[in-house]
């Protein structure tokens, strides 16, 4: 009695690639994450994370401030990157904005309670 499937395979071994050619599985980069956050009491924190490099988030945060009434910040993360942060519950309206901007609706999650 032998056993055939471990002569092909070695999931032990360093090298191995496990996953094949789909090393990205379960990786969030490709998507727009708007969250929201609870703050004390009724106020809420909405975080925008995940924008391509193309845009420039200074000028999002501006046209989002402007254009929702809602002061709003630019946090620098080690692993999310830029991150915008706007007061209130904003996940719908950037939502819109975005996808009228000509981002695929498909590559926005929206999270939250």
């Amino acid at each position: 009695m032998s056993v055939q499937n471990l002569n092909t395979f070695d999931p032990f071994a360093d090298e191995a690639d496990v996953l094949g050619s789909t090393k990205d599985v379960g990786s969030q980069q490709n998507y727009i994450h708007i969250r929201i956050q609870q703050r004390n009491g009724r106020k809420t924190l909405t975080t925008l994370q995940g924008l391509p490099k193309e845009y420039d988030a200074k000028k999002l945060l501006k046209a989002f401030k402007k254009e929702f009434a809602c002061n709003g910040t630019l946090v620098e993360d080690e692993e999310m990157g830029q991150v915008i942060q706007l007061q209130g519950d904003q996940r719908l309206k950037i939502s819109n904005f975005l996808t009228e901007e000509g981002i695929p609706k498909a590559t926005i999650k929206v999270h939250g309670f």
